[in-house]
């Protein structure tokens, strides 16, 4: 999609009218900033220096953090008149927070745009600040130094005056070297939708400063035991699989069991199964039965269960890692946060006492996203009907019209595997696979679909030539990728509705953390949200407003409908897919720590 113009592009505080964002750089004053601080694993931000320069007056501010803690509002200004420019912005606005400063309101995150100008074309020096003054030609400090610099400021010091003054020269240097990189970079970024990426490094800053509450003690207590409770769990999920010998995998015997069990199975260009984590979930939903072996198969490669980021708060906070993928989307550490863990780990999310959760997911994200860009009558419909998957076959006469979850089950497994198959391009073949029904009619329910949405395949089909034709697709809000060598046409068909998902959870994460809602934590298609018990259902009703706002205002007035899971204290988060392993693996404590205290 083509975007805004940057008459149309994005920002103002409390909306996203993009009319109010300035054309070029003409601001009173333009603040290169940097900081140094501290954060270990799960850890919020201790400032330890700031140094900033104007742009144009060449003034500079060095301060130390008995200084920084000592000023309640920053140095430089914030408002509206002034540019505050920084490399992944998100890691300085932390130090705001830390030191319980406003953030600025036009924001120029240099890190965001690199990666917006190089999509897709990756640079041969990386990301970092160093990788993007090598891009450009910039001269820089050499990595060895700034590792050295690092490993002083991360000891925590104390440190003599000459230290003092050693980091700030190191801190100095960042900056300089941002001034020199802001005036090759400018005229190759589009401002308002750069200022827009920019806002929503302050959400991310918000999100990581808020944290995801853990129970440390059971926590605590599976990594104690680990070792025996991730040997326990292969006995105990093991005794229905026959796959393992002792905690090593073997793929002759699940060869076996997949053939013995007629589960069909992707095959690698080797011959050998296809094992990736991808492949086992996709399985895995045709056949229920093999959830259990997935998520242990998952928790044995979490081999240290204490690189899970918390910190002394009881607080899981990694770097969300914003605009890490080719669609825009967010790409944190999957050892790091409780997400990107085995599902059944995912219970130690738990409230604070008095306190509570809510996770609040979009419904069919991808398929909404794709009704409303694509403007086909038939799947907006479908969407609005609730159940898009029961809604196809209907409309397309395979199923009758008083259908429903219950009374077609199967059938529904199927449909849905065909709707969400087709946004990835997925073929007969694949499809067959992932729900068990022969390539052929995988074949017909396919050709099905596009007799059905017509707009929609003409759309997409127009989407995939203009890839081919200009080697650049974007969103709406103008994340761009750019397709070398090695692009895989079919990304062109999902590239829509996944980027421009990204930007609809961009504009929810903006406009909720700047209403003063607790965001623990962006979850792909949903947030993990926080409040008081006597505030959760009034906080849960702003929020959906606010997501239902968001995609709103990318799909051209189009809803995307969520759906809300709320926690209270005592309890804790409940994956389903981890039910089963969460019950085990507790059983499997309290027997292995009878054992040890006798």
């Amino acid at each position: 999609q083509p975007g805004p113009s940057r008459s149309q592009a994005t920002s103002g505080r409390n909306s996203l009218d993009m009319k109010s964002f300035p054309d070029h750089l003409p601001y009173r004053e333009i603040w290169c900033v940097d900081f140094e601080f501290r954060a270990h694993a799960g850890e919020r931000q201790d400032p330890v220096c700031l140094v900033a320069r104007e742009q144009r007056s060449g003034r500079i501010i060095r301060l130390w953090q008995n200084q920084l803690k000592s000023m309640s509002t920053p140095p430089y200004s914030i408002e509206p008149d002034t540019l505050f420019v920084s490399y992944f912005a998100s890691a300085e606005l932390g130090c705001h927070e830390a030191l319980g400063w406003p953030m600025p309101q036009r924001i120029l995150d240099l890190f965001t745009e690199f990666r917006a100008l190089t999509n897709g074309l990756p640079p041969h020096s990386g990301y970092s600040l160093l990788g993007a003054l090598a891009h450009h030609g910039i001269s820089s400090i050499a990595t060895a130094q700034k590792d050295i610099m690092r490993d002083k400021i991360l000891s925590g010091g104390p440190w003599t005056e000459t230290e003092q003054s050693q980091i700030l020269d190191y801190c100095q240097t960042d900056v300089e070297a941002l001034s020199r990189l802001l005036p090759i970079m400018t005229p190759r970024i589009d401002l308002p939708r750069a200022l827009y990426r920019g806002r929503y490094m302050a959400a991310v800053a918000r999100m990581e400063w808020t944290g995801i509450p853990i129970d440390t003690e059971i926590l605590n207590e599976l990594a104690e035991y680990w070792g025996d409770i991730k040997a326990a769990l292969v006995d105990e999920v093991d005794r229905h699989f026959q796959v393992y010998e002792g905690l090593v995998f073997k793929m002759d015997r699940f060869t076996d069991y997949v053939r013995q069990n007629k589960i069909p199975w992707p095959l690698l260009d080797s011959g050998k199964l296809d094992l990736s984590d991808k492949t086992f979930k996709e399985r895995a939903g045709a056949f229920p039965e093999l959830e259990p072996l997935r998520q242990c198969r998952k928790t044995l490669s979490q081999l240290r269960l204490n690189k899970l980021a918390v910190g002394s708060d009881g607080r899981n906070r990694c770097l969300l890692s914003p605009f890490g993928t080719r669609t825009g989307r967010n790409s944190p550490s999957n050892s790091k946060l409780i997400f990107g863990a085995a599902a059944w780990l995912r219970s130690l999310i738990r409230p604070e006492a008095g306190r509570s959760l809510a996770y609040i997911d979009w419904s069919a994200q991808e398929i909404g996203i794709a009704a409303a860009l694509s403007e086909d009558p038939l799947l907006m419909s479908g969407y609005k009907t609730g159940d898009p998957y029961l809604a196809f076959g209907k409309q397309a006469g395979v199923i009758p019209k008083g259908a429903t979850k219950q009374s077609h089950k199967a059938e529904r497994d199927r449909l849905k595997a065909v709707v969400l198959g087709t946004n990835y391009g997925m073929g007969p073949e694949s499809i067959a696979a992932q729900v068990g029904i022969s390539s052929l009619e995988a074949r017909q329910l396919l050709n099905l679909h596009r007799l059905t949405y017509k707009r929609f395949w003409q759309w997409a089909d127009e989407n995939v030539a203009r890839v081919d034709l200009n080697g650049v697709i974007e969103t709406l809000y103008g994340w761009p990728v750019y397709t070398g060598r090695d692009w895989n046409p079919r990304a062109a068909l999902n590239f829509p509705m996944q980027a421009n998902g990204a930007e609809i959870m961009r504009i929810a994460a903006m406009l909720a953390t700047e209403a003063g809602l607790n965001v623990c934590a962006p979850v792909h298609d949903a947030f993990l949200i926080e409040a008081d018990q006597t505030e959760i259902h009034d906080t849960v009703v702003q929020m959906q407003k606010i997501m239902a706002e968001a995609s709103r205002q990318v799909l051209n007035g189009f809803e995307i409908r969520t759906d809300v899971e709320r926690i209270d204290y005592p309890n804790r988060y409940v994956d389903e897919r981890g039910t089963t392993m969460w019950k085990t693996a507790l059983l499997q404590l309290e027997q292995i720590k009878k054992v040890t205290m006798i």
